[in-house]
Formats: structure tokens, C-alpha cells, sequence
């Protein structure tokens, strides 16, 4: 992709969207500017980033072919973001969002609330859908220090 070409998130120009976050030129400010680069990292098959924006904690269970296979057996077409609420409390917020894609059969729409963790000044994804073991009183997978059952475990 150039950097003259529209950023799939829809918020203007890759080069002055997404590609600086890609790049770690820059952070996210926001969950919402998180999960939106986080699409087009997903369009863009920039798995490293998705891999290294889920919480550190997490991040060794993620299944790095099975991200790199659905980001590029679909096309990705449009992001909507529903709803972003930034301060859930002092370090999680929200992000509701549609994904529209095509698999090369039909087109669908990856509906999804999403929770984030505000970590040491970076944003970072809070994956549900991963099967790991941990107890409420273990440390957090955010990396906060905190017990898991003070921190993130409401919002997985």
C-alpha cells in the first residue's frame, strides 16, 4: 500500500492514519485509534502488529497462523465503529465495531465489543477468545502487577 492510498480504518490517508502506528512511529492515543489500526493491520496482513497490540500477557497463546490465515483469505472492506467508550475506568475502555469483509464467497459483517488496557502509556487488545488458565488471584495479563480478578478479569 502507498502512503498516498486511504487508510482501510476510513480515517483518511494510510500515511497520516495507520501506517505510523504500523511503523511504531507512533502509539495510540486512544482504544478506539488501537482497534481501528488494529483493522488495518488485519487488511493490510501486518500480523506482527496484531500480535504485539494484544495484552503481554497474552500475546504467547495467540495463534500467529490462524491470524495470518484469516486476514488473508478475506477482503476487507469497510470499518464502522458503533461506539467508544474511552474511560470503562482509570486503565480499560470499550470499542464496539463492525468489520465488513468478503471471504471470496460472500460478504459479512464481524459484529464485536471489544475491551482495551491501558498499559505504561500504550493501548493494548484484551482477546477473549483465547483459552488460557489463569486464576483470579495470578498476576494480571496486562502486565499491571495487580491480581487478574482487580483488573482485567471483568472485561474477558
Amino acid at each position: 500500500m502507498t502512503s498516498s492510498q486511504n487508510c482501510p480504518c476510513g480515517q483518511g490517508q494510510y500515511a497520516a492514519c495507520c501506517q505510523p502506528l504500523h511503523l511504531k512511529q507512533q502509539v495510540a492515543q486512544t482504544a478506539e485509534q488501537l482497534m481501528r489500526s488494529r483493522y488495518s493491520a488485519f487488511a493490510l496482513q501486518q500480523i506482527d502488529y496484531i500480535l504485539q497490540t494484544t495484552a503481554l500477557g497474552q500475546q504467547s497463546a495467540l495463534d500467529r497462523a490462524a491470524i495470518a490465515d484469516w486476514s488473508q483469505s478475506n477482503q476487507w472492506l469497510k470499518l464502522e465503529v458503533v461506539q467508544h467508550q474511552p474511560k470503562l475506568d482509570k486503565t480499560h475502555a470499550l470499542v464496539e465495531f463492525k468489520a465488513h469483509y468478503h471471504d471470496g464467497t460472500q460478504a459479512h459483517i464481524h459484529h464485536e465489543i471489544s475491551h482495551f488496557v491501558l498499559h505504561q502509556q500504550q493501548w493494548y487488545f484484551l482477546d477473549p477468545t483465547l483459552d488460557m488458565q489463569i486464576t483470579m488471584k495470578q498476576p494480571c495479563i496486562c502486565g499491571s502487577g495487580k491480581k487478574f480478578k482487580q483488573c482485567c478479569a471483568q472485561f474477558i
